[in-house]
């Protein structure tokens, strides 16, 4: 782990919110510079957070997620939310402290959310079924806006590729979405061969999301020192940054989708722990 911050302090960092191939209408700008269109009239407006690491030695793990709920409380009272997702390694190399964060924190969330494993939860489908009700991949609908959300690691905390099977047949349920969101902790492609040990790179799966138009946008967590966008083609893939754990941005936050009547699409990166918004994106 150590040698890993050092490179992506040294190596990344400055990645995080540059494109790396061809953009779809992005811009980057000072915080606060791009304003979310519509305020108050969004037929979808929520949240994602990922990588909270209870359980961490170290860390003040209480004080994260109190801090979570306490950010997306504000956030819902003050702008609405519809949901929240927390995306992956909800905590530290502790599966059985799984029941305790469920309990003692998301559920104080002020509106529904979902989760997903990532690679320290050490999680499989039988155990995110039996603390949150659901398997660690499944499908949900908001009207006519899907999401797909598929694990990327076992149980020994090991990245695997989400499973093609399951990405494929979510995604032709979800052919007659509006808009579809992915939703993987892992990234399913290295877009420097200094991220062998960081991403994964699972072609197959680029091609089945490249290959359905309705879907807009991947959302990423695991590397806590990235908030911004990258792209495969056209398709951009999101990270959030972080909201605990010990390395990463200097700050911790999370990122917001809103979603027009319109079916526009814009999303920004939210500094809670400083600033208010960072790396907007226009989708």
């Amino acid at each position: 782990m150590n040698s890993r911050r050092r490179f992506l302090k040294t190596g990344l960092t400055g990645l995080a919110g540059v494109t790396l191939l061809p953009p779809v209408d992005s811009f980057a700008g000072p915080a606060g510079s791009v304003a979310p269109s519509a305020a108050g009239k969004f037929k979808l407006r929520f949240a994602l957070a990922s990588d909270g690491h209870y359980g961490q030695p170290g860390i003040d793990s209480d004080g994260f997620y109190n801090d979570l709920v306490k950010w997306l409380t504000r956030e819902h009272r003050d702008n609405h939310l519809d949901l929240v997702i927390i995306n992956g390694d909800l905590v530290h190399d502790r599966p059985d402290l799984l029941p305790k964060v469920k309990s003692t924190f998301l559920d104080k969330l002020p509106v529904p959310y979902h989760t997903l494993p990532g690679n320290h939860d050490f999680a499989d489908a039988a155990l995110w079924k039996r603390v949150f009700g659901y398997e660690d991949n499944y499908m949900f609908e908001f009207g006519d806006i899907g999401f797909v959300l598929a694990n990327t690691a076992n149980t020994r905390g090991e990245y695997v590729c989400p499973n093609p099977v399951f990405l494929k047949e979510a995604f032709e349920k979800m052919k007659s979405k509006k808009i579809v969101f992915t939703v993987l902790h892992i990234a399913p492609h290295r877009w420097t061969p200094e991220e062998e040990s960081i991403f994964l790179e699972c072609p197959e799966v680029l091609e089945i999301l490249h290959a359905y138009p309705n879907i807009k946008a991947v959302f990423h967590g695991h590397d806590h020192s990235l908030d911004g966008v990258r792209y495969t083609n056209k398709l951009p893939h999101l990270f959030d940054s972080h909201f605990g754990g010990n390395w990463g941005t200097d700050y911790k936050g999370y990122r917001i989708v809103e979603v027009t009547a319109e079916n526009q699409v814009v999303t920004y990166q939210v500094n809670a722990s400083m600033n208010p918004r960072l790396n907007s994106t226009r989708l």
